[in-house]
């Protein structure tokens, strides 16, 4: 099952009762000096589907003293979050970001870490939705606070100590989901590479399943026989091969994340 949704029928849906729409974009950069994130606060006010509010996936769901940046939050901080923002248990939400999806399929993976599945990812986000046509608003949107009551899947997130013991277990299989290059320059020992960047089109859409199936079975992440872990550099594009493999039927998948960013913090951890 599919957890797509087309701009075109996102839009015929405009209104619906139960229907939530979100924005979960932040800004990644590099320089010299590393990575740097921003809020997309300011992105959204100047732009966003209509009746759309704003994540904080900076501030409001992320753990300030997890082992790594962008630490998954709590439960009970996301569920606080996540009410404040108008959505609660008999919501639907749909998610999107203004950038390359990867922060649409974070979003997604906490609401599914946190037991709640009904979610889906606008196939293209913000730029399939104005190359479309489709009307925007400015300015902030605001929802009167709901109940969401999370419920943590724990079999959907691993650890430091869990990735370092699926190096030496033939039943996992650990998927980093950084470039090429990156993927060369260092990598968890026993990691196969499956590039987020590849598993959608030049315009940020979703490859077709054949393709998708292809590039995972290449991997060996669709053998039965291994459980799939993905990561990248810091739990972000991890969760868009996460995503690609629940749309090819993977139920059992997990996200390391910490990823590099918590692996490599310990010099002694192997690099290969």
């Amino acid at each position: 099952m599919t957890s797509l949704i087309s701009a075109a029928d996102l839009a015929a849906r405009l209104g619906e009762e139960n229907l939530r729409i979100v924005d979960a974009t932040v800004h990644l950069t590099f320089d010299a000096d590393g990575a740097h994130v921003a809020s997309g606060r300011d992105t959204y006010l100047a732009g966003h589907l209509p009746g759309a509010v704003f994540a904080d996936q900076i501030a409001d769901l992320s753990d300030p003293d997890g082992d790594a940046p962008f630490a998954a939050a709590d439960s009970a901080r996301f569920g606080a979050a996540i009410g404040g923002l108008g959505i609660g248990d008999d919501s639907t939400v749909v998610v999107y970001d203004t950038v390359n999806g990867i922060w649409a399929t974070r979003l997604w993976w906490q609401f599914g870490l946190e037991g709640f599945d009904d979610v889906l990812v606008l196939d293209g986000g913000y730029a399939a939705w104005t190359a479309a046509d489709l009307p925007v608003e400015t300015g902030e949107v605001t929802s009167p606070a709901a109940t969401f009551t999370p419920n943590r899947r724990s079999e959907r997130i691993v650890s430091t100590d869990e990735v370092a013991a699926a190096t030496g277990d033939s039943s996992v299989l650990l998927v980093n989901a950084l470039d090429r290059e990156s993927f060369a320059s260092g990598h968890i020992p026993g990691s196969v590479n499956v590039p987020f960047a590849e598993l959608v089109d030049d315009a940020g859409r979703l490859r077709p399943l054949e393709e998708l199936r292809r590039l995972f079975d290449d991997a060996g992440a669709l053998d039965p026989a291994v459980r799939p872990v993905t990561y990248c550099g810091g739990g972000i594009a991890a969760t868009a091969a996460a995503f690609a493999l629940r749309t090819l039927g993977r139920d059992d998948v997990a996200v390391y994340d910490g990823s590099m960013n918590a692996w490599t913090a310990d010099p002694a951890r192997p690099l290969s």
